[in-house]
């Protein structure tokens, strides 16, 4: 098919130890999925129905540079575990979710904070916040043949070496099985989905010049250098 205009590259994410890529149709996150972040966040750490938000594919980060971004003076980190889809659907049962899932990675959620700020108290959606370019960085995959699927162990982020957030992945509200069943009754999940699993208690503002380090056990290490 010819385009009037040139077709935009397909946004992908590395798989570690394949020469092939993973193509990434949507990217979902689901906020404050972690008891201790949604109390410091003012919210209920009950289980409400979970809520989710999207970046966009362009917004992935490959080569571990963040830059600072422009109409913000406060951006946040946020280290979450990616979950990748090797298929979808509508009204995935629990039980079936799990069969969805390719494999894991290491990602950032980075968020312009104060205009997510100012959206929250407008009633206006979040993408001003948390879309933005260059908003999402990511490790390769590893793919759950080869690790299974991480329930449990130990998520952090350091920042110039020192810890900021700390958890682990059983700490999670709402549990990736549950996370997938209940996207799918409000999406068509799709084969190349994403999804952002929620982040620990410990966000705070990064500077330019500050180097990130995040790490999910069982998955691997993200390092990021913002600029």
């Amino acid at each position: 098919m010819d385009f009037v205009i040139a077709q935009p590259a397909q946004a992908f994410v590395p798989v570690k130890g394949s020469v092939a890529a993973f193509p990434v149709h949507r990217i979902y996150c689901v906020g404050r999925n972690y008891a201790a972040h949604a109390i410091e966040m003012g919210g209920d750490p009950d289980r409400d129905p979970p809520f989710f938000f999207q970046k966009n594919p362009d917004n992935l980060v490959l080569d571990g540079a963040f830059p600072y971004p422009t109409a913000s003076n406060d951006v946040h980190h946020e280290i979450e575990m990616a979950v990748a889809l090797k298929s979808g659907g509508n009204d995935i049962p629990l039980a079936k979710a799990m069969d969805c899932v390719y494999g894991y990675g290491v990602a950032l959620d980075m968020t312009r904070r104060d205009l997510q700020g100012k959206a929250k108290d407008q009633g206006r959606p979040w993408e001003v916040g948390k879309a933005f370019e260059a908003s999402a960085p990511c490790t390769a995959l590893v793919p759950a043949s080869e690790i299974g699927h991480p329930s449990k162990g130990a998520i952090w982020l350091d920042v110039n070496g020192q810890r900021k957030q700390t958890g682990d992945l059983n700490q999670m509200i709402w549990k990736v099985p549950e996370m997938i069943s209940y996207l799918s009754g409000l999406f068509t999940l799709r084969a190349g989905d994403l999804i952002l699993s929620g982040t620990p208690s410990g966000v705070g503002a990064v500077n330019r010049g500050d180097r990130l380090h995040g790490h999910i056990d069982g998955i691997g290490d993200l390092e990021v250098r913002v600029v």
